[in-house]
């Protein structure tokens, strides 16, 4: 990686698994790391593990008020990098503070108003960068406007799809829209493959769910050092055009060094990328305000 000094970046979900791995890195590289965190103390536990500058933040992506109490309380008068990391993954159906089916919640829309509240700040650093982090899973997802809350017949790994399409979808269109407005933001979307983090059963609670996370864990996952190399990578090269797209380089993106790779079809259509954006809008109430 390059030097980071001098550049601030924000990581949610950074505790723990990728999001920590990736708050130590930026930190080793001269960053001076934001983690937020949706329970500060172990937020504070993990952060004894990062080197150089770094301060623990509280950040709750299931509550749109303390998405907006993080944005409010920031401190800094920019942000160099913002890795939208943190998520859930196939829990049964929970609804999160403001009433959302939690995956879509947490994982989209938590993350879409966090990127909006604190663009003033992105767009005060000289080369702005945000990293979303999606997932193979996209490709079995489906952005249901007729039910975007899973109100009927849930389906946890479905909905798990739709939250890491909404992922890309939120990346690509955030590029398309910071070129549109002559922007210096370039927006990213990296996934890890299979990485073997806590998520695989903090989320999904059947016997079998878990059994299966255990064995794939133990059999086919990489590293979560390795899993962070796509975000890390979509953070830091330099002439990675926006827009990028960037995961494991092994057989099926399943493991292996990062490079550029392509997502499901779908996750290229305009019209429903800004669709949407626009429902994203509706439901969390921020807008974003480019120049």
């Amino acid at each position: 990686m390059p030097t980071l000094a001098g550049r601030v970046a924000v990581v949610t979900g950074a505790n723990s698994g990728l999001g920590l791995e990736t708050a130590r890195s930026l930190a080793a590289a001269g960053a001076s790391v934001v983690m937020a965190c949706r329970t500060v103390e172990k937020g504070s536990d993990a952060a004894r593990s990062v080197p150089g500058d770094r301060v623990v933040s509280e950040l709750d992506l299931a509550s749109l008020s303390s998405v907006r109490a993080f944005a409010s309380s920031f401190s800094g008068d920019r942000v160099d990098l913002l890795i939208n990391n943190a998520g859930v993954m196939a829990p049964p159906r929970r609804l999160t503070a403001d009433g959302f089916e939690s995956q879509f919640g947490v994982n989209h829309l938590g993350h879409f108003a966090l990127t909006g509240l604190l663009l003033d700040r992105l767009l005060a650093a000289p080369a702005p960068r945000v990293v979303t982090l999606s997932s193979q899973g996209h490709r079995i997802g489906k952005i249901r406007f007729d039910d975007l809350q899973w109100e009927h017949g849930y389906i946890n790994w479905l909905a798990y799809g739709q939250s890491k399409l909404a992922n890309l979808m939120f990346a690509l269109e955030l590029s398309r829209r910071a070129a549109s407005a002559g922007c210096e933001l370039r927006s990213m979307a990296a996934h890890p493959g299979y990485a073997a983090t806590n998520i695989q059963f903090a989320g999904p609670s059947r016997w079998y769910e878990q059994l299966g996370g255990r064995l794939g864990n133990a059999v086919f996952a990489q590293s979560a050092s390795m899993g962070a190399l796509p975000t890390l990578y979509a953070a830091s090269v330099a002439d990675l055009p926006s827009g990028s797209y960037v995961g494991p380089g092994g057989f099926a993106e399943r493991a292996g060094h990062p490079r550029v790779v392509t997502g499901a079809s779908k996750a290229y259509d305009e019209d429903v990328a800004r669709r949407l954006w626009e429902v994203s809008e509706e439901l969390t109430g921020v807008r974003y305000a480019f120049p």
